[in-house]
């Protein structure tokens, strides 16, 4: 499947309308790949069977035979949680993991445009800018650490979370420039959707980190980054996601040394003034 959602980033900029159908089918369920045919794949994708042999040649397989067996030759990692858990377990779990989770942060970050990043790292790094942070249920947590450490480097962040209320009522005041980076993997929740949206709609700009080029958050995103997230086990892996912040976080640390240094002391400062610590 990776080889698979690899290749459709490298040609999504040629697709087709109808081609782009079928690849967001195909990413949507990518059972459908391994066990539907020709035809029911192009129907699922409101287009023909012609045009889903154009996509697999496009995508360089040998025809629609080359990519159902590719398709079917790794369904093992396409299968939800609820299948995999009832699977045959992992024989060294430790070694799996670590294998796993290497390979999921150098695909991430092997994948980075780095022209890309670097647009990525100016936006978060101009305090000019308010930077706002959000992320689906998954991917809570890597969202509030992206959010916590810009908030000790700069200025003007804030973490966007809560009811459908309180997220409508922050995005009320989005204005134009500033930076709405949006976190989300398949299935994607669609309260991010929704708010990336509006956050394009009032003349912010969207980063996003995501798992396809082909996510609703990456059609409305300025910057996109892909997220590698196979797991070891049953269920996706944050570790890449997890990588690609911190990456981030250092990439604004450097561009922002001095006033972040600054920042940071006058933190450590208020933390040692008011005993919130314990040291060894």
């Amino acid at each position: 499947m990776q080889d698979l959602v690899t290749r459709i980033e490298e040609q999504a900029g040629s697709l087709t309308r109808a081609e782009r159908r079928v690849a967001e089918a195909v990413l949507a369920e990518p059972g459908l790949l391994a066990f539907a045919t020709v035809a029911e794949l192009g129907q699922r994708a409101g287009t023909s069977g012609a045009t889903v042999v154009r996509f697999a040649d496009r995508l360089g397989y040998a025809g629609w035979a080359g990519l159902q067996a590719t398709a079917r030759a790794s369904i093992d990692q396409l299968r939800p949680a609820s299948v995999r858990i009832r699977e045959a377990g992992v024989d060294d779990v430790l070694g799996a993991t670590a294998e796993r989770e290497a390979d999921n942060v150098l695909r991430t970050l092997d994948a980075v445009d780095r022209a890309a990043f670097e647009r990525a790292v100016r936006l978060l790094s101009d305090r000019q800018r308010s930077v706002l942070v959000l992320a689906g249920a998954a991917e809570d947590g890597i969202g509030t650490a992206l959010h916590d450490a810009l908030d000790l480097l700069r200025p003007g962040t804030e973490r966007i979370s809560g009811s459908p209320v309180a997220v409508a009522s922050r995005l009320a005041h989005v204005d134009r420039g500033d930076v709405l980076v949006a976190i989300d993997l398949r299935r994607y929740e669609r309260w991010v959707v929704e708010a990336a949206l509006h956050a394009t709609d009032a003349g912010g700009v969207v980063v996003a980190l995501t798992d396809s080029p082909l996510s609703p958050l990456a059609a409305l995103a300025e910057v996109t980054f892909t997220i590698t997230a196979e797991g070891a086990g049953p269920f996706d892996s944050h570790v890449g996601t997890l990588a690609l912040a911190n990456a981030l976080v250092t990439g604004v640390a450097e561009r922002l040394r001095r006033p972040a240094t600054d920042r940071i002391d006058r933190v450590e400062a208020a933390w040692q003034a008011a005993s919130t610590l314990v040291d060894g």
